[in-house]
């Protein structure tokens, strides 16, 4: 057998030279591991490097497609590195002038890989190599852009179309996204793979960063040590000028925007991670950032009510004395602006995710901070087309809402809305998806609710509501979820990460309508309807409710009477039935109470044995609540036949599933529950 080199040398031009030379090659570009393949790569290296060099750079003269050629001449720079001078600038150009002449519609493609991950460390790290600033930071942006666009990548399309058909959400696969096959169009799935992205990106930072001389430390320790460099670099921007100017003003705007969009993924991430994993990672998200309400059943003239009604008070809060819990707020209170509340058990990573949402916005407002920062900043976001990126309108939505901008939120939140539809397509929204859909009404309900657009949040409310199904018997509730005595008041300034399920977000819409009668009901203008709907709405989470609830026995006391024909269709609460028995009482004032829709209809013809079962009745009331209760506590001196009966029926319902009960109250009562706002 004649030896290779020989044959190459001597004869050059030979067509059998050639296939013997592209076999050999192609063993080396492929990743196979089987004996021939190892064989032949075995072979070349036995040869001299001068003819390996030149047999590769005639290789790569005779590959017509461009990923060939360049995978062949990579091989060259990589054996030869002294061949970087002459070739590494021009291959990573060749293959950024392929990327845009084939148009393909991503960053993480084909050529952009080779360059990102092969080309671009070896050009870099060659000290040999004189390369200008703008070339440099070019390179810089181009990887960015990869090496982002590879981590928030969606699940594949085959995937997700499978979940749909398992009935998983369309943005949900059924396997998480580790276990996903992911490969790039026209390189191997080995090759496809990128290790620890964030790493690479910035090790390439701090290499670019030292040749293009940015100030501070030449090595990046981590993207929130550099944040601080760049914060304080700025305090000297406006006194700089010139060169100096534009290379700081680079270095601000470049270190800034990777921090900002990996502090956004990695919050994202957590409050979205169905855009990026699979539904193994649904059941920890998808979260949503509203108003705290932890206020709502807060008033600050309670005790006016409170005093009237002493008796229940110390009745209802007999044994049932609250604790603050700090669960939720510890450590969170202390930053400036406004606290977010998570509840820590739900989220155990919420310290992570709090803080990555701290940096984001620290990143952008410092981009911001300047019009010359501003302006490169934006040019890059135009360049990336980052308009079209989900996950950061998500992050930018959030951030509007911590901002309390909500005018431009809203708008921010239509336009999602209107996405998220589109990719439900023509399938009607159930379970996850639905849930994911209702992300967008939700947000959008809480800022019209801090508006003071009652109605319309009212509306968006309902309409999730009625895509929702009650949970069949009521969540057994969280220490952090139970009622609190606050020590200090509220200015209302608070937000909340809400995880969107039905546990959660059936009880936030039936506290955010509560907030929005409240104040309605409690004004100097009578309004019984506005008042009747409150009472209702404070049975969830009973007793926290209470001394509102007492507020509102005391103005219907103050009035004298008081009409809402739907009290008996949706109150089941013993203690509210309690009080009410009692208001028509001589003691309890002889309040005039309207409450039956039609008395006659309602209750016709009353069996005579009702009236012998009502002490049996009231005993398996008393031992459902297991409290002591005398609903009938001078209910039969004076008052009407019908209420009576109305009452003692109303007893047995008190063992009801309150969610039910409230949720047929939001979908039957749908369209006076809105009018009833203006």
């Amino acid at each position: 057998m004649i030896c290779p080199s020989f044959r190459f040398i001597n004869f050059p031009d030979q067509p059998i030279v050639w296939r013997e030379i592209s076999v050999i090659t192609a063993a080396l570009r492929s990743d196979s591991q089987d004996k021939h393949a190892q064989f032949l790569r075995g072979l070349f290296e036995t040869l001299p490097g001068r003819v390996q060099c030149e047999m590769l750079l005639k290789a790569t003269e005779q590959c017509f497609n461009t990923l060939e050629k360049a995978e062949m001449l990579l091989l060259l720079l990589k054996r030869f590195p002294e061949s970087v001078v002459q070739h590494g600038v021009n291959l990573g150009e060749t293959l950024l002038e392929a990327e845009v002449s084939e148009n393909v519609e991503t960053p993480v493609n084909c050529f952009r890989k080779l360059f990102v991950c092969d080309v671009l460390p070896l050009v870099i790290n060659n000290m040999d190599m004189r390369l200008p600033a703008s070339l440099l930071q070019k390179y810089m942006l181009k990887a960015a852009e990869f090496y982002i666009g590879y981590v928030t990548r969606g699940p594949s399309p085959d995937v997700q179309i499978q979940a749909s058909q398992d009935g998983g959400s369309l943005k949900s696969p059924s396997m998480s996204r580790g276990s996903q096959r992911y490969v790039i169009d026209g390189l191997s799935e080995k090759s496809s793979m990128v290790a620890e992205p964030w790493e690479r990106l910035l090790d390439i930072l701090a290499v670019i960063g030292a040749r293009c001389e940015w100030q501070g430390d030449k090595g990046q320790r981590s993207y929130v040590d550099m944040l601080q460099r760049v914060k304080e670099l700025c305090r000297y921007l406006p006194g700089l000028e010139g060169d100096t100017r534009a290379r700081c003003c680079s270095q601000v705007v470049i270190c800034a925007a990777l921090v900002l969009f990996r502090s956004a993924f990695l919050y994202v991430s957590a409050v979205q991670p169905s855009l990026f994993q699979g539904v193994n990672a649904l059941s920890l998200g998808p979260w949503i950032l509203v108003e705290d309400l932890c206020s709502v059943y807060s008033d600050a003239e309670l005790e006016r009510g409170a005093l009237k009604h002493g008796h229940k008070k110390r009745k209802l809060a007999d044994g049932r004395e609250k604790t603050m819990s700090s669960d939720d707020e510890e450590g969170l209170g202390k930053g400036r602006g406004r606290h977010i509340l998570v509840n820590k058990t739900e989220m155990p990573s919420w310290s992570e995710t709090l803080e990555s949402f701290r940096v984001a916005r620290d990143s952008w407002d410092l981009l911001h901070s300047h019009d010359g920062l501003e302006t490169e900043f934006k040019k890059i976001c135009a360049s990336w087309k980052t308009d079209s990126w989900l996950w950061f309108r998500i992050f930018l939505t959030d951030m509007i809402i911590y901002q309390g901008q909500y005018h431009k939120a809203l708008s921010s939140l239509h336009q999602m809305a209107a996405v998220h539809q589109s990719q439900l397509g023509q399938q009607s929204p159930s379970g996850p998806a639905s849930l994911e859909h209702h992300r967008a009404l939700i947000q959008q309900a809480s800022c019209h609710y801090a508006l003071g657009e009652y109605r319309m949040a009212c509306e968006k409310l309902l309409d999730v509501v009625g895509g929702l199904v009650p949970p069949v018997q009521e969540p057994t509730k969280m220490p952090e979820d139970q009622g609190r005595v606050k020590t200090r008041t509220r200015k209302g300034n608070d937000l909340r990460l809400l995880p969107c399920t039905s546990k959660a977000v059936l009880p936030f819409c039936l506290q955010l309508m509560l907030a929005c009668f409240k104040l309605r009901a409690f004004t100097d203008n009578r309004d019984d309807l506005s008042l009747g709907h409150v009472v209702v709405l404070l049975q969830y989470d009973w007793p926290q409710g209470e001394m509102l609830f007492l507020k509102a026995v005391d103005k219907i006391c103050q009035q004298g009477s008081f009409q809402y024909e739907n009290f008996f269709n949706y109150v089941t609460n013993i203690d509210m039935l309690e009080e009410f028995a009692y208001l028509r009482t001589p003691e309890g004032g002889r309040i005039q109470l309207e409450l039956l829709p039609n008395q006659g209809m309602l209750i016709k013809n009353p069996s005579p044995a009702l009236g012998v079962e009502l002490n049996t009745l009231l005993l398996q009331g008393v031992q459902t609540m297991d409290r002591h209760h005398t609903v009938t506590r001078g209910i039969t001196k004076g008052v009407k036949e019908d209420f009576r009966l109305a009452m003692e029926r109303q007893v047995s319902r008190c063992g009801e599933n309150l969610l039910s009960v409230l949720h047929r109250f939001c979908i039957n009562e749908k369209i006076i529950i809105i009018q009833s706002l203006p």
